[in-house]
């Protein structure tokens, strides 16, 4: 964490009495101005002053920081910029802290929306170029894969950490044996779960199989996290109800979704005009690993859902009328279909209006809700609904499960509807139910 000089701190210090902020928040100010220079620093941040904002904004927000918190940091970090930074200076003042090291710029993203390449350290230079050329040679092995932007944050971060654990010795002699070491040392020391060391050991795994092309080598002897029998947190009808009175909207509405279609957080907040099918009663998902499914639509939805379609069909019109380019396409498809973007089925059904994205010369109006604004509201709704439960995003997934097996429904068409590749994987949820049995065993002709 850098540390502002005191010449910068005593002139913010009179900029923050000159604009009335009281003395009991001033500390906070100064905090917050400190994070945001240190975020610019340690990303490498360039551009004009509202992108840089914007996307330290975005990073407070994938923090769980609450809303009161993220509108005093961009309040402490305007009265900096409006003060200490003139509107054509290209380069920080003198007073702003210098940064300790060289980094390579990261790409110019889209305001409030953070590129998790950048954050995974994959595009941003280390003290060790082999070790930059070897993330270079991950990050496109991934994409040449089309896996998710979580999977290569995830890979870069543990090859990042991996790194430091083996003091940047080079790629090159890389052995077994520093494997064996690291992941002895997450399960001994660090004392990790088990779900996280085998993410660590998938993530060597690619690394040497595809980055390095060398064999990965036996493990043997090396301590395994202990894996324990993890059972889902369930709510009741009545819970249910009680926390969807507490949110207001439209997040009452992906919590039914979510609920009512045993959806993943990610797939109820990137569902599409298009994917809704009231004619047929069809939810389109787009699930894990690029695999779609069907799921029904709950009936007891449908006039809300078509409410939130009149609703975002107006904003679409609006923001045609007022010149915006259309709906923004991920991965480059605006630049294949251009005329896609216009279309009304391309666009996000809980959008966010408080975002403009701009991509070369055109410009989108709203993005889908963020995954922490959901995550907020959910928290304050179930403290206001007292559920004594530990609840979060997934746990209406794990409800819809449990209560289809409740009411008798087969095992296969639930893993079916949630979009398990195994069966395994639903069984989990029979430890959630009751189960009733007979003492006495009776041959079923008899029954």
């Amino acid at each position: 964490m850098i540390q502002l000089p005191e010449q910068l701190v005593q002139r913010y210090a009179v900029v923050l009495e000159k604009h009335g902020i009281p003395d009991e928040e001033r500390p906070y100010f100064i905090m917050w101005l400190r994070y945001y220079l240190d975020f610019c620093d340690k990303y490498a941040v360039e551009g004009p002053e509202p992108l840089r904002l914007g996307r330290f904004l975005a990073k407070l927000g994938e923090k769980r920081q609450p809303q009161k918190r993220r509108d005093q940091a961009a309040h402490a970090v305007s009265l900096y910029a409006r003060i200490f930074l003139a509107p054509d200076e290209a380069a920080p003042p003198s007073s702003m802290p210098q940064q300790t090291s060289e980094r390579k710029p990261c790409p110019p993203v889209y305001p409030g929306r953070v590129s998790q390449f950048c954050e995974a350290g994959y595009q941003v230079s280390s003290q060790s170029p082999e070790w930059d050329d070897v993330l270079s040679k991950l990050a496109g092995e991934i994409k040449v894969r089309h896996y998710s932007r979580k999977t290569l944050k995830a890979y870069a971060t543990w090859t990042r950490h991996f790194q430091r654990f083996v003091k940047n010795k080079p790629p090159g002699e890389l052995t077994t044996e520093d494997v064996k070491e690291y992941l002895t040392h997450l399960a001994v020391t660090c004392h990790v779960a088990a779900s996280t060391q085998n993410q660590a050991f998938n993530s060597l795994l690619f690394l040497y199989r595809h980055a390095l092309k060398r064999e990965f080598g036996e493990l043997r002897g090396v301590p395994r996290a202990k894996k324990s029998l993890y059972v889902p947190t369930v709510l009741s009808r009545a819970e249910i109800d009680a926390i969807l009175d507490e949110l207001p909207p439209p997040y009452r509405l992906v919590v039914g979704l979510l609920f009512g279609c045993g959806l993943r957080l990610f797939e109820g907040l990137q569902l599409r005009i298009g994917d809704f099918n009231f004619d047929a009663g069809l939810l389109t998902v787009h699930g894990k690993g690029k695999k779609d499914r069907t799921v029904p639509l709950p009936q007891t939805l449908l006039p809300a859902l078509r409410a939130q379609i009149e609703t975002v069909a107006r904003q679409h019109e609006a923001d045609l009328a007022a010149g915006y380019h259309g709906v923004f396409l991920d991965d480059a498809l605006e630049r294949k279909f251009p005329k896609a973007a216009r279309e009304f089925r391309h666009q996000w059904f809980f959008p966010q209006p408080s975002l403009t994205l701009v991509s070369g010369s055109s410009e989108y109006r709203r993005y889908h809700i963020h995954e922490s604004q959901l995550q907020e509201a959910l928290y304050h709704a179930v403290c206001s609904a007292r559920i004594n439960k530990r609840v979060t995003a997934h746990t209406f997934r794990h409800s819809f499960a449990t209560h289809l097996l409740q009411a008798n429904y087969d095992i296969r068409v639930i893993q079916k509807l949630l979009g398990h590749a195994s069966l395994r994987t639903t069984m989990i949820y029979t430890h959630c139910v009751p189960v009733r049995t007979v003492k006495e065993p009776r041959s079923p002709l008899d029954l």
